[in-house]
């Protein structure tokens, strides 16, 4: 180490092991909704911005990709869906081993009630249809790290 170094040997074998380390998967989006059409909207909205989505047609099968993708690292769902609806999904993946996922549920049908059920389960936000493209844009870019 010379006299002008700033870190020690010992911290630049540390940098380069970071350095030299694979990148991680990048982080996807998984949107939920029953609607074909809403999915791929969505999906080519923020598609547009980068962010690299998958989509469910229903909750189950949301289920079973966060299980299965540790790359998913924010949901957007619909809350009226088929058997397991939006916030049936939502209190499943708070009880599992992605609890802290982010999640933002966008509706085109939606009372008070389910704004406060879906608050209590900690969402990032309860956006309406029809959808403020550039907040739910900012919104994903913010959770998963992404500069504005």
């Amino acid at each position: 180490m010379s006299d002008h170094d700033i870190l020690s040997d010992a911290e630049r074998e540390a940098l380069s092991a970071v350095m030299l380390e694979p990148d991680l998967p990048p982080q996807r989006v998984l949107i939920v909704d029953d609607d074909k059409d809403a999915r791929e909207l969505l999906s080519e909205i923020l598609g547009l911005d980068g962010i690299r989505c998958m989509t469910a047609a229903s909750g189950e099968s949301a289920l079973k990709m966060i299980e299965e993708k540790p790359s998913i690292g924010l949901v957007i769902t619909d809350l009226r869906m088929g058997h397991v609806d939006g916030l049936d999904l939502i209190r499943q993946v708070r009880e599992s081993a992605r609890a802290a996922m982010p999640i933002i549920i966008v509706s085109g049908d939606a009372d008070v009630k389910d704004a406060i059920a879906a608050m209590h389960l900690s969402v990032v936000d309860f956006l309406l249809k029809p959808i403020d493209t550039a907040k739910l844009l900012g919104l994903v870019k913010h959770e998963l790290g992404i500069e504005p």
